[in-house]
């Protein structure tokens, strides 16, 4: 049955979903949209100037009523941006494209958003990483999985360096319009600043039990990954500030100070020693809050490389095993996959 089939009841869903060079995963994820059981709801999917055959392929649900939009590239918080201008929604589901939504992800929310009926409540997931098989997906769950005021809410989040994904939210028009648009200087961690405002601007933070969605570790040189990249690294020291900040404005305290400066201590190695400015900056905050940062500490068994090559080169050692790891089962991930598609044709 196609969206515009679908009997007019309950409120309008918009789900929006920025892509740029998803071809590999842009089909499955509009079909977990389209899959919804909810019964009104629209979808939005903005290119962001592809080089690949992504707007092609979503051009294909086009008669499913799927809206496809191009532009040049200008970054995920632009397109995501793009898709917000286009939707009428009375509420908001970001959809990564390379993300999926189970079935009744969006009517669990809705269930629940019906009964509140108040527009200011905001509405998060359970959520599971995955490579290539959705259904291996390992579910942790966080103390952020909990019904929690706006100030605790992003206490843990930065004190405990928690982590909820975009596709796990369900946003009324009315907060994301108080929140205001994505940061489209933002490159890197964009969405950790952006739900920050979409969090204070709540009355409080609801979850929702059996609302399942995917977040899949797209893995070393996607755009999520931290790399040294000056952009990047910008970016990502702009997002914690700005989080500091917001929390320190909810609520300065002594345990909401230690909290920042945990959070600080935990992203500090990302820094050092590609970017010694940024490290002196996060010296300096942590000591406004009333903590100290050292240098980051290498791991023993890294540690030794530092004496003859460096501290530099004994870094991307640091970095470069884990990431040997997880390409190494994202290639056995990749490989029972594509064996289960020969499988199933």
């Amino acid at each position: 049955m196609k969206i515009s089939e679908i009997p007019e009841r309950g409120a309008l869903v918009s789900i929006l979903i920025p892509a740029y060079n998803a071809e590999k995963w842009i089909t499955e994820t509009i079909n977990s949209a389209l899959r919804q059981t909810w019964p009104r709801k629209e979808i939005i999917v903005v290119d962001d100037g592809s080089t690949d055959r992504t707007a092609a392929i979503a051009g294909n649900f086009l008669k499913d009523g799927v809206t496809v939009i191009t532009q040049k590239n200008q970054g995920a918080s632009a397109a995501r941006n793009k898709a917000y201008a286009h939707s009428s929604g009375d509420f908001i589901q970001w959809l990564d494209a390379d993300d999926l939504l189970t079935p009744g992800k969006i009517s669990r929310q809705m269930e629940m958003a019906e009964r509140i009926s108040d527009p200011r409540i905001l509405f998060s997931s359970e959520w599971g990483r995955f490579m290539y098989r959705a259904r291996n997906s390992r579910f942790s769950r966080t103390r952020l999985w909990e019904n929690l005021s706006s100030t605790e809410w992003l206490f843990r989040k930065l004190g405990e360096n928690l982590f909820m994904p975009p596709q796990t939210w369900l946003v009324s028009r009315e907060l994301t319009e108080i929140a205001g648009p994505w940061d489209e200087q933002l490159s890197l961690d964009d969405d950790g600043e952006y739900f920050s405002r979409v969090v204070i601007a709540s009355k409080e933070i609801h979850f929702v039990p059996g609302a399942t969605t995917f977040y899949r570790a797209s893995g070393p040189g996607s755009l999520s990954d931290v790399d040294q990249s000056k952009r990047k690294l910008e970016s990502l020291w702009l997002s914690l500030s700005l989080q500091i900040h917001r929390l320190q404005q909810l609520e300065s305290s002594e345990r909401t100070r230690a909290a920042c400066v945990i959070f600080l201590e935990n992203w500090l190695k990302f820094f050092y020693p590609w970017r010694l400015d940024i490290v002196e900056k996060a010296q300096q905050l942590a000591e406004t809050l009333g903590g100290h940062l050292g240098i980051p500490r290498l791991r023993r068994k890294y540690a030794w490389i530092e004496k003859f090559g460096g501290r530099r080169a004994a870094a991307r050692v640091e970095e470069f095993l884990p990431n040997l790891r997880s390409n190494l089962e994202r290639f056995w991930d990749r490989t029972m996959f594509q064996f289960e598609q020969i499988g199933r044709a």
